[in-house]
């Protein structure tokens, strides 16, 4: 099941959590700030996958 946003739609922001409308220069952030804190986090390894990819995981993948 996926969810379409449209354009008068607006989701939060990852970091700060304001609001954000899908024209927004910085989608899915509210500003340049919270995007680089995101990538400072990923950098850090704050964030991590929680395992690797398997290539049969990838050939089987059906999007819908």
């Amino acid at each position: 099941f996926r969810r379409v946003l449209f354009r008068s739609q607006i989701m939060l922001c990852p970091i700060c959590k304001k609001p954000v409308k899908l024209e927004d220069p910085f989608m899915p952030f509210c500003s340049e700030r919270c995007k680089l804190l995101d990538l400072g986090n990923w950098a850090s390894e704050k964030y991590v996958i929680s395992e690797p990819v398997r290539l049969d995981d990838v050939e089987s993948y059906d999007p819908e």
